[in-house]
């Protein structure tokens, strides 16, 4: 007897008969969505620390918690391609807005990064912000990332290295070109950069001083972050009018730097050319054919939102915005400026001819408390309570609040929106920061995508209008970004992937905020993991801060 115990307790040693399998976390009953855009299957999934740990049946299996998804849908974490949440997680690391739509990991870089930063432009960095205040604690484009590393923030982040920020550090913000020699210095700090984990090389080209950088330059830079596996991630010098010759620019690039190439916030601006929606879709379809990797992130709204300066033709910024408040005060140039103003430029992307006039101006941010007031409002209104002409009017504000003055233009057609959401190499980026409804943030108005971008598209286009079915959406929000920025181990819900995991209800997600209302939050997913840590759990904000800085393929570690 004592010898059959003995053997029966040393086989259930062996085989584990009394055991279960334990893990962290256990979401369970949800319809899982891979990532991958197949079909979703429902399970459950296992997370043990930061990692996926198992997928399938764990109903024989223990956890320190566990959630019931049932009836709702668990994906991957969604990828923000587009986000100016550089300044807004400095201020609040909860990422709230973006957190609360199922965002896992901010992408940062369009034009401008927050490194490598010269002694000058440290200090103009530090003089510039607006509500949101810091001390610029960091030079190098890595010192940001561990900045941030050492801060703490809900969400992953990553970021390209900003081609306008490495010809500031060199050549400063006047309208020339490199010299040989300082592009040789411009190389040096793309692989300084690219070895501290950036991405590639993003451009913002409407804007000055990138406006003023040969196509040349743009190659050579992008060259060199190629070598490192880096891609090219631009806004192009056209969205509007010349917008064939831009996204030839593009394709040029990418192909002399043999690298992925993609177009920040697809669109056709300015309703002059909603035409060209076919010719290029076209072309980046004929570039795909030849071997050409081009893709596509946008947002889905009707509305773009910049600065009040993109009124302006970019030479009036020859030298620097300072250059430019000086030259709004001249009236020979004003005069001039105004009629620039009504003009339909094929030299330059002038938004407020594209968004047809003032009416279609709306004031978001000011810095100087004095001109709040007017937030909210169009530049038609605020003509009108000012009594100047609309031109006036935008010159005096750019003047009195020394920036560039965000505001939202309405330059885009619903039906191009749609047609851009079911193009298989699209993904989505908000172009905006992300915030919370509260403190700071409610000194000015963001862009509703802000707050809404991803449950627009999971709410009102998915479901509603059922442009593409939901596991298309999902994979656009998160394995087709992952793969297109050479992520290791995101993206995707699989076994040994990093746990970023959302859980949400396709029947209620749904985007709230709006133009009037720009500070409400989307509704709809209910649970967030990231590194496997709840960042979100039944709607409420855990003030977790388990985010990670993701550095890019080039990425060599200290």
């Amino acid at each position: 007897m004592r010898n059959s115990l003995f053997l029966a307790a040393f086989v259930c040693l062996i085989i584990g008969c009394e055991s279960k399998p334990t893990y962290d976390t256990i979401i369970k009953n949800g319809m899982i969505y891979d990532g991958s855009g197949a079909a979703p299957v429902k399970g459950d999934i296992g997370i043990n620390a930061d990692t996926i740990a198992f997928i399938g049946d764990l109903s024989q299996a223990t956890a320190k918690e566990t959630i019931d998804a049932k009836g709702k849908a668990v994906s991957p974490g969604f990828i923000n391609m587009l986000s100016w949440a550089v300044e807004s997680l400095i201020e609040d690391g909860n990422s709230e807005s973006d957190i609360r739509q199922g965002v896992t990991l901010e992408v940062f870089g369009e034009g401008s990064s927050m490194g490598p930063l010269s002694p000058k432009m440290k200090e103009r960095e530090q003089n510039s912000q607006g509500d949101i205040k810091y001390k610029v604690d960091w030079t190098s484009f890595g010192g940001y990332l561990d900045f941030m590393d050492k801060r703490g923030v809900s969400c992953n982040i990553a970021s390209f290295l900003g081609a306008t920020t490495v010809r500031d550090y060199v050549i400063g913000e006047d309208n020339r070109q490199a010299t040989p020699a300082e592009l040789d210095t411009m190389r040096m700090l793309v692989k300084a950069a690219m070895e501290e984990g950036a991405l590639g090389i993003g451009t913002s080209l409407i804007y000055p001083p990138a406006f003023f950088a040969s196509t040349n330059e743009l190659k050579e830079l992008t060259k060199e972050a190629a070598r490192y596996g880096g891609s090219y991630i631009s806004h192009m010098r056209s969205e509007g009018n010349n917008i064939e010759k831009a996204l030839n620019e593009l394709i040029e690039i990418s192909s002399y730097a043999n690298c992925h190439g993609e177009l920040y916030h697809l669109k056709m601006a300015g309703k002059d050319n909603w035409g060209k929606y076919d010719t290029v879709i076209a072309m980046i379809e004929n570039a795909r054919k030849a071997g050409i990797d081009i893709s596509a992130n946008m947002y889905n709204y009707t509305a773009g939102a910049t600065g009040m300066t993109a009124s302006f033709p970019p030479s009036l910024q020859d030298g620097g915005f300072g250059k430019l408040r000086e030259r709004l005060q001249d009236p020979k140039i004003r005069a001039e400026m105004a009629k620039a103003m009504n003009t339909n430029a094929t030299d330059w992307e002038n938004l407020y001819y594209g968004a047809n006039g003032a009416e279609h101006v709306l004031l978001l941010a000011f810095k100087q408390d004095s001109l709040k007031k007017y937030t909210g409002k169009t530049l038609a209104e605020v003509a009108k309570i000012r009594g100047t002409s609309p031109e006036n009017t935008a010159m005096d504000l750019i003047i009195q609040d020394s920036t560039r003055v965000g505001v939202a233009y309405f330059l885009m057609n619903e039906d191009n929106i749609r047609k851009q959401i079911q193009l298989p190499w699209v993904s989505f980026g908000s172009d905006e920061g992300s915030y919370s409804t509260k403190g700071v943030f409610l000194k000015a108005n963001p862009h509703p995508r802000a707050y809404g971008n991803v449950a627009r598209l999971l709410g009102k286009y998915t479901r509603d209008e059922k442009l593409i079915p939901l596991e298309t959406a999902v994979y656009k929000l998160s394995g087709l970004p992952a793969k297109n920025l050479k992520l290791q181990r995101r993206g995707l819900l699989k076994v040994g992937y990093y746990a970023d995991v959302v859980v949400f209800d396709p029947a209620t997600v749904n985007d709230k905020s709006t133009y009037d209302k720009p500070h409400q939050y989307s509704e709809g997913v209910s649970d967030v993991w990231v590194n496997g840590v709840a960042v979100l759990r039944n709607n409420e904000h855990t003030g977790k801060r388990p985010g990670k800085a993701l550095r890019g393929p080039g990425y060599k570690s200290k």
